[in-house]
């Protein structure tokens, strides 16, 4: 019996965030850069707070501040003042520019601002790179996905230098701080010299620093983004982003193969991302990754009969639901419902893809769902977990079921930013912590509390 559709619409709790702030994340990954809204201040406002929330890092976004009167007249010298101010007091080697739902609805020509700005301003001015981030056009993965393709279309070039000749994009998408760490070492076990775009492995997880610094060290080099074009191959991961973006680009202007691939979550899909690799580098797999593999592999057996047959409720962006959802069929738990505040149209293909034919029977699947609308759907389904961000908390708590916290945000737990999602060594934290989160659950709800597995 299919659901009723409702008799409105509208979004009561969000299953996704605003566009601009998926850019601000994105530029964050970029050495030297800082993030410039152009909108009103309480955008900038709201996001700084949320993404503090998460990695517990300084941010600031810079805002061309505008009011009632803009809305009328336009932002233009708006934008310009703040460009000057943020220039004289940052000394940003980049400036990334996002537009908000307001100046995308006054039809701001944002492209021209700039153009005048390079004109009427003298001196030395940073890299400005501008991408269109209406929140009502799309999600923060889209904001994400073409902040980050703005980067290459405006930077990438090709360097004659061939002095290392092993070199890699990786184009990960939104992950963790600790994921791109783990995914620079794993290419440099294979030899490969990795320029990973977005980098924020420093820029949103630091160490400690005595003062407080304007723009935190790291992001990726921008002389290694103006080389994109003469590397080996990019790796890019996931498949719900647009058909243009950075992988995209580079092979159509520079000949770079592109590479999509689901986010390597589980031994399946971590197995094509590394036989992909050895094809790039030559290498065969080193005996640290076969050792990371059998242990995972010695877990899964450990930890099989006390998950199996578990029902679980996987939501938040849509290519972190496809590779959580491709790792729970994998680890024998059956994920009922798959929902994301995306609309990509492609989230039922590519879990299809993703599970391989290792569920007995399809997942609900739902795009463009909030929370108010899965919490309608949950209590019949009955589910033994809820997969995803802290956003969730609240009907996990009213289920009274384990909430696995994986992805952005997490704002009531510390150390969101280094969560592993990805290889077979995020692959195991987050099996551990599944088998866990079951085997506590039942230790709690025991009358008599045993205290032996």
């Amino acid at each position: 019996m299919s659901k009723k559709a409702p008799n409105y619409i509208s979004t009561t709790n969000a299953c996704k965030l605003c566009t601009p702030l998926g850019a601000s994340i994105a530029f964050k990954g970029i050495e030297g850069a800082v993030p410039y809204l152009h909108g009103s201040q309480g955008c900038a406002t709201y996001m700084r707070r949320y993404i503090i929330s998460h990695y517990n890092e300084p941010i600031d976004i810079a805002s061309s501040s505008l009011s009632e009167k803009h809305a009328v007249y336009g932002g233009g010298a708006n934008l310009k003042l703040g460009l000057i101010n943020v220039t004289k007091k940052y000394h940003p080697r980049i400036i990334g520019i996002a537009t908000t739902c307001l100046t995308e609805t006054i039809g701001d020509d944002v492209q021209m601002f700039l153009r005048q700005f390079d004109q009427e301003v003298e001196g030395e001015k940073p890299i400005m790179v501008h991408v269109g981030t209406p929140s009502y056009s799309g999600s923060h993965m889209e904001g994400f996905h073409d902040a980050v393709t703005s980067v290459v279309d405006t930077l990438a070039g090709v360097n004659e230098d061939n002095s290392k000749k092993k070199k890699v994009n990786i184009l990960p998408g939104f992950v963790s701080p600790a994921d791109i760490r783990y995914l620079r070492e794993i290419a440099e076990d294979y030899s490969l010299d990795a320029t990973i775009l977005p980098d924020i492995s420093d820029t949103l997880d630091g160490q400690a620093a005595k003062t407080y610094e304007k723009i935190q060290p790291g992001g990726t080099p921008i002389t290694e983004i103006k080389s994109m074009g003469s590397r080996l191959a990019s790796i890019e991961f996931g498949h719900t982003m647009g058909e243009r973006s950075g992988g995209t680009i580079l092979a159509e202007k520079f000949g770079v193969p592109n590479k999509r691939i689901l986010h390597p979550m589980g031994i399946s899909a971590t197995d094509k991302f590394l036989d992909h690799l050895s094809m790039v580098s030559g290498q065969k797999m080193p005996e640290k990754h076969k050792g990371e593999r059998g242990r995972l592999v010695d877990s899964y057996v450990d930890g099989h009969k006390y998950i199996y047959g578990k029902k679980a409720i996987v939501y938040g962006e849509e290519d972190l639901v496809v590779g959580l959802t491709g790792l729970l069929a994998e680890i024998g738990v059956m994920p009922v419902l798959c929902a994301s505040g995306g609309k990509s149209g492609l989230l039922a293909e590519k879990i299809t893809e993703a599970t391989d034919g290792n569920l007995p029977e399809q997942p609900q699947i739902h795009e463009g769902m909030d929370f108010y609308d899965i919490s309608e759907l949950a209590e019949a389904l009955a589910p033994d977990l809820l997969v995803g961000h802290s956003k969730g908390y609240g009907l996990a708590r009213k289920l009274n079921i384990p909430l696995i916290r994986v992805g952005f945000p997490i704002h009531d737990r510390m150390g969101g930013q280094r969560i592993l999602h990805l290889g077979y060594r995020g692959t195991q934290q987050l099996f551990d912590q599944i088998v866990n989160a079951c085997i506590a659950e039942k230790q709690g709800d025991s009358p008599i509390g045993y205290s032996y597995m």
